[in-house]
């Protein structure tokens, strides 16, 4: 694989993304549904449609998409093919800068995704590049709980898939890439709020879009030698960010869960509640392009947690 790796922030032109294409086990009813942690039943036929369309899309504003499942073995693809939540990628590794830290699956059923995709990604890269020892005293640390701020600052949640321990046993890898500060919050425990991306993203260079409760939590900042605490909202105005709390997300996938394909374009859900973009002046400028990804997110994540970011311009 000739690939760079290089992400400093959420936003810049995005080259190269990993996908997964999604399972070929139908959850055929909603108790099924209920039972692995889905939001509703699935047709993988038509969740693979949603797919295609979402790969294309990318695929026509000039990223180069890369579907891991694609380069297993035959015996890996026998298992990998059935795991439900394989589709959802983001979860399974981050690049910060221009190294690849691995993550630690919050539930057993997603455990095996993790070893097969890492076991790959070990052929991928270099041992510097990708540090697979990185997750050696990590318990759980899924990415969707984590974000690129900027050059100095990565936001993480403590949460239902992310524990505290890892976090720390991470950090001095993120310190060791090139990162200053660790903003660290704390969202409530429930499904709506399972990871920090079903709750807010970056929209762009400096906006920041965020469901309006996050702005009474408090954030752990943490840098090589200190620890204070401070306010979300102003964590994140201290880098440079004009912080938009809102309470217009009522579908907490379709509505915030979008991806930056290049400071002024997002890739967004159909069914995303349009009225978000249209409530702050540099959300009303972006260009949206939207992908009917509905089935998909039946199983409880949106278009920013199937895309894993390699390689963004700068």
């Amino acid at each position: 694989m000739n690939i760079h790796p290089n992400c400093w922030n959420e936003s810049d032109e995005l080259k190269t993304v990993v996908v997964c294409s999604p399972s070929i086990l139908d959850v055929p009813d909603q108790q099924t549904a209920t039972d692995v942690q889905w939001e509703k039943a699935v047709k993988q036929k038509k969740a693979r449609r949603n797919h295609e369309e979402m790969v294309r899309a990318m695929e026509e504003a000039g990223v180069t998409v890369i579907d891991y499942s694609v380069h297993l073995s035959q015996e890996d693809l026998k298992l990998n093919e059935q795991l439900l939540n394989r589709v959802f990628v983001r979860d399974l590794a981050c690049v910060f800068g221009q190294t690849i830290l691995p993550g630690a699956a919050g539930t057993s059923m997603r455990r095996p995704e993790y070893f097969q995709s890492h076991r790959l990604f070990q052929q991928w890269f270099n041992e510097e590049t990708f540090r697979i020892r990185a997750n050696n005293n990590l318990k759980a640390l899924e990415y969707g709980d984590v974000m690129v701020l900027n050059k100095n600052a990565v936001f993480i949640n403590t949460g239902i898939r992310t524990s505290i321990e890892s976090i720390e046993a991470l950090q001095g890898d993120l310190f060791e890439a090139g990162f200053s500060e660790i903003g660290i919050i704390d969202l409530p425990r429930r499904p709506d709020t399972m990871h920090l991306d079903m709750n807010c993203n970056v929209a762009g260079e400096n906006l920041f879009l965020g469901k309006s409760y996050m702005s009474y939590l408090p954030v752990q900042v943490r840098t090589e030698k200190t620890f204070r605490y401070q306010m979300a909202g102003d964590f994140l105005k201290r880098h440079g960010f004009e912080v938009e709390w809102t309470s217009e997300i009522k579908h907490t996938v379709a509505d915030i869960n979008f991806l930056n394909l290049d400071p002024e374009t997002l890739l967004i859900s159909t069914k995303a509640n349009k009225s978000i973009f249209k409530e702050h002046s540099k959300l009303k400028h972006k260009k949206l392009i939207e992908v009917d990804v509905d089935e998909l997110e039946n199983g409880g994540g949106g278009i920013r947690c199937m895309t894993l970011p390699l390689e963004r311009n700068q």
